[in-house]
């Protein structure tokens, strides 16, 4: 199977200043010597407690930690096989440079109201990135954003209205809208449904799904919520402490898990059955040293 993403010993810190002179007095590995392979039209999801390393995995990938955190250290290579089958080093592209492979990789974020601008309509913020990376002419423009409206379940007529106006849920369908205006490749989502009530969570999620199928597209899905990843994801990534610690299947992650971590994220799953009650207790015990 073609690979589409390669993540070669990449490595995170954060340094963190003091006193006067705010000189660096420590940091933060919040990745640490991970590598992975993500192949072509999968769905990965990316586990692991809050502080493991998860988001900041991803916006590594899409190469915009240093747009909120200028000191920041970044090493390692994060290769994006292009269209030309040539592995492009994300990394060391610069600003001018990444710009061309950033519409191959575009980000949902986790609150869906704050990512969106409210000064702007709907279809002005669809729009955006068309104009970023595209030469298309205005009317083109416009039926793009009309197509990828009626794509995520939204109306012509909701065009002109403003974020504040939607709903958690069709406001998250408007930034999937977005994410795809410039037919990206991979679609990295970050924590995308876990601020939506749980009716709303499962229409986005068929929605991504549905949309993965027809577009052939790479989602990276970002989660803590085990039962949303086991629903929509082809392989799972499990990452503690900054690092990867298992890869596998989702079949095999839920059926057959190696590491302790994994195994500890397992048995935090609400289980309908009262019967394994006692089970699950003994289990969570055995395993005390890697509860969150």
């Amino acid at each position: 199977m073609n690979k589409i993403l390669s993540i070669k010993n990449l490595n995170v810190e954060f340094p963190i200043f003091g006193g006067i002179l705010q000189k660096e007095v420590s940091k933060v590995n919040a990745v640490k010597n991970v590598s992975l392979e993500i192949p072509q039209g999968k769905t990965i999801g990316i586990v692991g407690e809050s502080g493991s390393g998860k988001s900041t995995l991803g916006k590594s990938i899409i190469n915009v930690l240093k747009l909120t955190a200028p000191d920041v250290r970044v090493t390692g290579n994060i290769f994006y096989n292009d269209s030309n089958n040539k592995d492009i080093d994300i990394l060391s592209l610069d600003r001018n440079q990444i710009l061309k492979y950033r519409s191959k990789i575009q980000m949902i974020f986790q609150d869906p109201f704050s990512s969106l601008n409210p000064r702007m309509i709907v279809k002005d913020i669809i729009q955006e990135p068309l104009d970023i990376h595209t030469k298309l002419s205005q009317k083109e423009k416009e039926d793009k954003v009309y197509w990828l409206l009626n794509k995520v379940g939204l109306s012509k007529e909701q065009a002109t209205r403003y974020p504040h106006e939607f709903s958690g849920g069709q406001r998250q369908r408007i930034g999937i809208a977005r994410a795809l205006a410039t037919e990206p490749k991979i679609i990295i989502a970050d924590e995308p449904v876990s601020a939506l009530d749980v009716s709303i969570q499962a229409q986005v999620i068929n929605l991504m799904m549905d949309l993965q199928e027809e577009f052939d597209l790479t989602i990276l899905f970002i989660a803590h919520d085990l039962s949303v990843v086991k629903h929509i994801s082809t392989e799972v990534a499990v990452m503690y402490l900054g690092e990867l610690v298992e890869y596998n299947t989702t079949k095999e992650i839920f059926n057959n898990p190696q590491h302790e971590y994994t195994k500890t994220l397992l048995t935090s799953i609400p289980q309908p059955n009262p019967k394994g009650r006692e089970e699950r207790k003994k289990e969570r015990l055995k395993s005390k040293k890697y509860n969150m």
